[in-house]
C-alpha cells in the first residue's frame, strides 16, 4: 500500500463566493480519494487530511493555484490511512469559531491585525533575551494541554474557542497586559485570531509562533521549551516529537501518567478521558458522568 500521510494546514485570504470554494474542495477531494475536514469562510480556508502521499500532493498543487492560497504553509505528518472516517468540507462564518469575525482583518498577505510571527528559533531567543518576563499563553482548549504545553505556560480554563472572549473580558489577564505574550496552538491558526482578539483587548505586545507547536517541535523535538506530547484532532488524538517526550498528563482515575485519552463510552457524548492503559481495561472508567458537559470542541479542530 502507498504510504499514507495527513496534512495539516490554514490560509488566510479573501474569499469572494466561498459557497464555490466548497464545492470546488469537495469534488477535489472526492476525486482524489481524500478524507477529513475542511472549513471555508470569507476569510480563507482550514483543513486536515489524510490519504495516499500521491494524491495529496495533488491535492496541494491544486489549492495553491487559488488566489491567496500559493502561500500556504501545508505541514506533513504520518498516517495510517484510517485517521478519518469521511469527508467534511463545509461553510462558516468563521474558520475558527470565536463568534467574533468581524474582528479579523484579512487581505491576500494574511491576518493584518493579529500578532507578530516568531520562527521557533525567534521564539528561543526572545526567552534567552528576557527570560521570566515573557509569558506563553496556550490558545486551545485545555484539556489538550493536560498532555502538553510549554513550560509555565498559562492555560485559560476554557472548553472552546469562543469562551476566550469571556476569559480575556474577565480581568483575569489584565496583569499579563505590558509583558511579551507568545501565544501557541496546534499548527497556528487559532493564535492568528487569538493574537488580534488580545490586541483588540490591550495586550500590548503579542506574539504568535509561526507554524505553531507543529513546526516548534520539528525543530527542536523535546529538547526545547515544549515538554510532553501533542493532542491531534485525528484518529491518532497524540503524537510526539521524540522518543523522548515527556509523559505529563495524569490518569484521571488513579494519577499514573499517561498521555493516552479515551472515547468516553456513551456514544452520544464528545467528552474523552485521560486514562493509563491500566485504567482503560476497566469498562466503569470508560462511563459517561456528570462532569462530563460540553466535551471536545471541533472550533479548533484543525490547529
Amino acid at each position: 500500500m502507498e504510504l499514507q500521510k495527513i496534512i495539516l494546514y490554514y490560509g488566510f485570504a479573501p474569499v469572494a463566493d466561498p459557497e464555490a470554494v466548497k464545492l470546488w474542495q469537495r469534488t477535489l477531494c472526492e476525486s482524489l480519494g481524500l478524507k477529513g475536514r475542511i472549513l471555508i469562510s470569507k476569510h480563507g480556508i482550514n483543513g486536515t487530511l489524510g490519504g495516499p502521499m500521491s494524491a495529496l500532493k495533488k491535492y496541494v498543487r491544486q489549492t495553491r493555484e487559488y488566489p491567496g492560497f500559493g502561500k500556504i504553509d501545508f505541514k506533513w505528518s504520518d498516517g495510517t490511512g484510517n485517521d478519518f472516517p469521511r469527508l467534511s468540507v463545509k461553510h462558516r462564518k468563521e474558520l475558527v469559531a470565536f463568534t467574533l469575525p468581524d474582528e479579523v482583518q484579512v487581505d491576500r498577505s494574511g491576518v493584518t491585525n493579529g500578532g507578530v510571527h516568531l520562527k521557533p528559533e525567534q521564539v528561543n531567543k526572545l526567552v534567552e533575551e528576557r527570560g521570566d518576563e515573557v509569558v506563553f499563553f496556550d490558545g486551545r482548549n485545555a484539556f489538550e494541554a493536560k498532555i502538553g504545553k510549554f513550560k509555565n505556560a498559562v492555560v485559560p480554563d476554557v472548553q472552546t474557542t469562543h469562551d476566550f472572549v469571556n476569559e480575556l473580558e474577565s480581568g483575569k489577564y489584565d496583569h499579563l497586559k505590558d509583558k511579551p505574550i507568545v501565544t501557541y496552538c496546534t499548527g497556528g491558526i487559532r493564535c492568528e485570531i487569538l493574537s488580534a482578539v488580545m490586541i483588540n483587548r490591550g495586550f500590548k505586545e503579542v506574539y504568535q509562533i509561526e507554524g505553531g507547536i507543529v513546526r516548534y517541535g520539528e525543530r527542536y523535538k523535546d529538547k526545547g521549551l515544549w515538554e510532553g506530547s501533542l493532542y491531534v484532532f485525528d484518529g491518532r488524538m497524540q503524537t510526539d516529537f521524540s522518543d523522548n517526550a515527556k509523559v505529563i498528563g495524569e490518569c484521571e482515575n488513579c494519577s499514573a501518567p499517561t498521555n493516552k485519552f479515551r472515547n468516553c463510552a456513551n456514544l452520544a457524548c464528545r467528552d474523552l478521558i485521560l486514562l493509563c492503559d491500566t485504567c482503560a481495561e476497566l469498562p466503569a472508567n470508560l462511563q459517561c458522568n456528570d462532569t462530563h458537559t460540553r466535551g471536545r470542541s471541533l472550533s479548533g479542530q484543525v490547529g
